[in-house]
């Protein structure tokens, strides 16, 4: 396994267990200020996501599973593709996920995701 593939499991595992968290501590550190975010269609702001994983009100998700993960190794840049199980009080969806990791100043964030029911 690549480095870049070893590195890019291992930060998909943290934003797993970061939605179980909630941790938006994560979510602030790993999208990139001007990350482009797509949900079916419509674009949102990094803002949104770190708001959406505050603690309080209870868990947000009780499981988060992802399946049938590909990850596309190109040196600095990697693209995932998965499908992710969220379950929580009231919420079991599944949702198509792409991801696209950029590596500068030898940090990892996410630059762009896309996420369609």
């Amino acid at each position: 396994m690549s480095d870049t593939r070893s590195e890019i499991v291992l930060l998909e595992e943290r934003l797993r267990l970061a939605e179980l968290g909630p941790d938006p501590k994560f979510f602030e550190e790993v999208l990139a200020d001007e990350v482009v975010l797509v949900q079916d269609g419509e674009m949102f702001p990094k803002a949104t996501v770190v708001q959406a994983h505050q603690p309080g009100g209870g868990p947000k998700f009780t499981r988060v599973e992802m399946r049938d993960t590909n990850i596309i190794d190109y040196g600095v840049a990697a693209v995932v593709t998965c499908r992710g199980i969220y379950e929580g009080p009231g919420t079991n969806v599944t949702l198509k996920l792409t991801r696209v990791w950029l590596k500068t100043r030898d940090r990892w964030q996410i630059i762009a995701a896309a996420v369609s029911t």
